[in-house]
C-alpha cells in the first residue's frame, strides 16, 4: 500500500490566528505543513518569513506530541541565506527552484548541513534536465502545478505529464540506490483532482484553499484520503 502525504499550504490560512490554524489542520490529519515563502522578486508577491516559521514550529505536532514536518518552499532569489535562516528557524524540509540558485549544487548541500532534508521545485515549463546530475542530494522534487506566486490558482494539467517523468526517474533512481526520493505536487489541487494526481505518481500533496477554504478541514482531508484509497 502506497503512503500519501498531504500537505496543507498555510498561504491559505488565517493569518490573524496561524498558530490555532496549524493545530486545527493538523487535528484534521496533515501529514506535512506546508510553508510558502515569496519574496516579491522571484515571485510578483510577499509572503512570510523565517520569524514566522520559528513561531509556528511549536505547533507543529500532533496531540501525542509526535512531530508533523515543516516543509518549507522558497520562492525566492537568491536562495542561500535564506535556506539557512529557515533551517535555524526549524524548517525540516527545504526546497527551491534551480534557477533561482547560482549554484544547485552548493545551495543543496548547504541545506542538508544545516540537518533539513533538501529539494528542488521545477514550474511549469521548467526543465528537468537537472535531476541527472543531483538525484543523491535530493529527499523530495516537487512539481508545481500552477505558476507559482499566489494561492487559488486552477491546475494546470500538463503538470501530469511532468509528474510521470519525474515518477520514472524516481523509480529507477530507487531500483539502482534503495533510496526514497518523495515526489510532491503544488498548485490547483482538491479533492476531486488529488487522485489523478497520484495516478501520475505523486505521494505527498499540497492543498491551500480546497482545505483552509472550506469550514470543516477534517471533511475534506477524509475525502482526499477517500479518493486516494481508489487509485491502483
Amino acid at each position: 500500500m502506497k503512503t500519501y502525504r498531504i500537505a496543507p499550504s498555510i498561504l491559505s490560512a488565517d493569518f490573524a490566528r496561524l498558530g490555532e490554524e496549524v493545530k486545527s489542520v493538523i487535528d484534521a490529519g496533515a501529514d506535512f505543513i506546508h510553508f510558502d515563502v515569496m519574496d516579491n522578486h522571484y515571485v510578483p508577491n510577499l509572503t512570510i518569513g523565517p520569524g514566522v516559521a520559528q513561531a509556528i514550529k511549536p505547533w507543529c505536532k500532533r496531540a501525542d506530541g509526535t512531530p508533523v514536518p515543516l516543509d518549507v518552499h522558497l520562492m525566492v532569489e537568491p536562495v542561500d541565506a535564506l535556506a539557512q535562516s529557515f533551517a535555524r528557524a526549524g524548517a525540516d524540509l527545504i526546497t527551491f527552484h534551480p534557477e533561482a540558485s547560482r549554484h544547485v549544487d552548493r545551495t543543496l548541500q548547504l541545506i542538508r548541513d544545516a540537518g533539513c532534508k533538501a529539494g528542488l521545485v521545477f514550474n511549469p515549463a521548467s526543465s528537468l534536465e537537472v535531476l541527472d546530475y543531483e538525484m543523491d542530494n535530493l529527499d523530495m522534487v516537487l512539481i508545481m502545478s500552477v505558476n507559482p506566486g499566489f494561492g487559488g490558482q486552477g491546475f494546470i494539467d500538463e503538470a501530469l505529464r511532468k509528474a510521470a517523468r519525474v515518477r520514472a526517474k524516481l523509480d529507477a533512481y530507487k531500483a539502482r540506490t534503495g533510496r526514497d526520493v518523495l515526489l510532491e505536487v503544488d498548485g490547483g489541487i482538491k479533492a476531486d483532482n488529488i487522485a489523478r494526481v497520484a495516478a501520475a505518481g505523486a505521494d505527498t500533496f499540497v492543498a491551500g484553499s480546497a482545505i483552509f477554504g472550506q469550514k470543516d478541514y477534517k471533511a475534506v482531508i477524509d475525502v482526499m484520503r477517500a479518493n486516494l484509497a481508489e487509485v491502483k
